[in-house]
Parts: structure tokens; C-alpha cells; sequence
């Protein structure tokens, strides 16, 4: 079916029971956005000098990249691999990616205690922090995902340029304007999807780099030499469940029918994405002799226990059944465990296994930080909502396109 598929936009309403929901939570997030910004950090957070960071860098950061990773690991798969069929996800995984990013950037502004000095990395450059690296990769990346959006904008609003009253005189100028980007944008585009996937695997593993600098303030099970490498195996094994997880939540949000054959093969390419992933995590583990941590039951080692087994081990056996990927349910919950489990992952490393020497008392968040958080995430589905529903993004059955047994089954 998906050879037939056509993005357009989806004719839905946007108001409904879920969404009304949705947008509570995103006004709550932004109250307490707004106090932080009003009467400072440390007036709606947690934080203090032994714990400078919390869940806003953990999840809205750390996990939000993570779970990104959709789009560069799809672009790879349907451009630079030049895999057809699976061209029907790749625009939901760029939406998804492009709004993560523009999320994760959002997020680093507002835990920057001073958060009107975001701008600095831009002209004060530090070629020896992995901080740095980090911040212009995001800014480079987010920006060449905004212009691989682009081809969809022109697609939407060319040959429709219907400009209201006095500006209708230039309806004719902006459409030929349009027309020369979406030219120019298709001559160019390998070079920034080639860009994206590159400056992906950058960044991805750097993150890991950041809390190798925290050295003996880590717990053992999470601190070890090739983190960088483990957070760029875990970004790449969350690409494709990234990917059925939106893309199966789209379908029953939307009415539409899932593309299960197409999500299918996507899951038996996890199988050994996670293979991989779980091997160097245990390799690692027995190599460091760090095993020795699990002997006595702490948060730290059942938080670790919780994230390999839930979050790797049982997905894994879940992909590599024949059943899991012919079933939406099953497919779903196996793509779900492995998105909590990296998502936990960054928690783990980013909260839970952060213990400063001096600390006074163990860090938990606010509500207040618990309250953006869970705001971003409404925000997040909502533009996406709107985005779907006014642009070519998701794939429809085209049935200009389809044969006439096809067409007559479905008519």
C-alpha cells in the first residue's frame, strides 16, 4: 500500500477531549515557565550548587535528543540508502526530529541560570569542551532540519498563494519565489541530509563525553570510558521504535490505518540495533567488574536492572517474533519499552548516578520542574497536530495513483 501513498494534509478537526487536555498542561508548563523567568531558577526548581542540573536536562535535553534520532537514522534510510518504501515515514520522523530539536533547544535556554547569555557559544568558542561541541552541533543540526522542512512548505503553498486583499498583488512574485527554493532545495538537498546524519552521530555521543568529565561524582554502573559510544548505540537503536511509536500513535489519533508493513520491516532492523546496544552495555559491565554493584539492592542498581531488562532485553525478544511485527498492539508496546528504556537511560546517567561528594541531600524535582517538563511534551504534540493537519506530511492512499481493482475496493 505505502507505493501508493501521497503526503498530504489530514482533513480532521483540531479541537477534541485529548487535546483540550493537552492544552491544560501546556498553560500549566507555561505559568511555571513564566515564574521561572519572573523570580529566577531556583524560585520554581530544585537546583542548587551541588546539583546545577536536574530533569529539564535529563529529559527536555539528554532524552529529547536521544529520542530525535528518528530523523537522521530514517533520512539515512530512505535518501542516502535510497530505500523507496519506507519514503512514507521519513516526513513524520522529520516533523517529530525537527520539533524535538526545537524543544531541546528551548529547554537548554531556560536551565541556563543566565539565560540571556545563551548566545555566547555562537562568537566564544571553545574548541576543547565537549559542552561547545555539543551546542553547535544542535544549532547546526536543528537548523538543517528546518530547511529539510522546507521542500514540504513549498509543496503546501505552490500554486495556492492567495494573499488577502491589498497583498494579492503579490501572490504571482511569492509563488515564482517559492517555486525557485523548491528548484534549488531539490538540487542541494543531499548535501544536508548527508549534513544531518553526520552532524547527528556527533553530538549524539558527545552528551555521553559530558558526564564522563564527572568522573568519581557518577555511580560505577553508569560511569566508564566508552559512554559516548554507548549513548551514540543507544540513539541509533531508539531511531526506528522512535519511529513506530509516532507513527502508530499518529494512526490511532487520526483514524487512518497503519502502515504495518512498513513498520514491521522497521522492527526487525531493531533487532540488531539493540543486539549491538545490549552487548556493549553487558561487555562493558563485566569488563569493569562494575557487576559487583548490583550485588546489593540500591536505587542505583535497580534503576540499571530496570533500564537493561525492560528497556532492551524484552523488547529485543519482542522484535525478533514474527507475531510482535504483524501486531499494531505488540509493535507498539515492544517500540515503547525500548523509547522508555533510553529515555530512562538518560535519566539514569543524567540524575539517578549523579551524586556530588558535598551534597547535603538527594535532588528530586519540583513540581515545578516536573510541570514544564510534562508542558513541553504537550506543546511538542500539539504543534504537531497543527502541522500535520495544514501540511503534506503524513502519507494518504493516492488513489489517482492506484490501480482500478484497488480503487474499487476502496471506493
Amino acid at each position: 500500500m505505502s507505493h501508493y501513498m501521497r503526503p498530504q494534509p489530514l482533513d480532521r478537526k483540531f479541537l477534541t477531549p485529548g487535546v483540550i487536555v493537552l492544552l491544560l498542561l501546556a498553560a500549566n508548563g507555561l505559568a511555571w515557565l513564566a515564574g521561572r523567568f519572573l523570580f529566577g531558577i531556583g524560585a520554581v526548581t530544585n537546583l542548587n550548587n551541588q546539583y546545577p542540573w536536574g530533569i529539564w536536562i535529563g529529559i527536555d535535553v539528554a532524552a529529547g535528543v536521544a529520542l530525535a534520532a528518528g530523523g537522521f537514522t530514517t533520512a539515512a534510510l530512505g535518501h542516502v540508502m535510497h530505500r523507496e518504501a519506507y519514503h512514507v515515514v521519513v516526513r513524520p520522523a522529520l516533523l517529530t526530529a525537527m520539533l524535538g530539536y526545537t524543544m531541546v533547544a528551548v529547554g537548554v535556554s531556560i536551565d541556563i541560570g543566565r539565560y540571556y547569555y545563551i548566545w555566547h557559544p555562537l562568537i566564544m568558542w571553545n574548541g576543547s569542551s565537549a559542552l561547545f561541541e555539543v551546542g553547535m552541533c544542535v544549532m547546526i543540526y536543528m537548523t538543517v532540519l528546518y530547511i529539510e522542512f522546507l521542500p514540504i512548505v513549498t509543496e503546501r503553498f505552490i500554486g495556492r498563494v492567495n494573499l488577502p486583499g491589498p497583498l494579492a498583488g503579490l501572490n504571482a512574485p511569492v509563488d515564482r519565489l517559492l517555486r525557485l527554493l523548491d528548484r534549488t532545495l531539490d538540487r542541494t538537498m543531499f548535501v544536508f541530509i548527508i549534513m544531518g546524519v553526520v552532524l547527528s552521530t556527533l553530538h549524539q555521543s558527545s552528551l555521553g563525553t559530558l558526564m564522563i568529565i564527572a568522573g568519581p561524582k557518577m555511580h560505577p554502573l553508569w560511569q566508564t570510558p566508552i559512554l559516548p559510544l554507548l549513548f551514540l548505540l543507544s540513539a541509533v537503536a531508539v531511531g526506528f521504535p522512535m519511529v513506530i511509536f509516532e507513527s502508530l500513535i499518529a494512526s490511532r489519533s487520526f483514524g487512518l490505518k497503519p502502515e504495518m508493513p512498513v513498520l514491521g520491516r522497521l522492527g526487525r532492523m531493531v533487532v540488531p540495533l539493540l543486539g549491538i546496544y545490549l552487548a556493549f552495555k553487558l561487555g562493558d559491565l563485566f569488563i569493569r567488574e562494575a557487576f559487583v554493584h548490583l550485588k546489593t539492592v540500591t536505587v542505583e542498581s535497580v534503576m540499571y536492572v530496570v533500564e537493561i531488562l525492560f528497556g532492551i532485553v524484552v523488547p529485543l525478544r519482542m522484535f525478533m517474533t514474527r507475531s510482535v511485527q504483524k501486531s499494531p498492539l505488540l509493535l507498539f508496546v515492544a517500540a515503547a519499552l525500548v523509547v522508555g528504556g533510553v529515555l530512562l537511560n538518560r535519566i539514569n546517567n543524567f540524575v539517578v548516578a549523579y551524586t556530588p561528594p558535598y551534597a547535603t541531600e538527594a535532588y528530586f524535582p519540583s513540581i515545578g520542574e516536573i510541570s514544564v517538563t510534562v508542558g513541553f511534551i504537550a506543546i511538542l504534540v500539539l504543534l504537531y497536530r497543527v502541522i500535520v493537519l495544514n501540511f503534506p506530511v503524513i502519507g494518504l492512499p493516492d488513489r489517482t495513483l492506484m490501480p482500478a481493482s484497488k480503487y474499487s475496493v476502496r471506493g
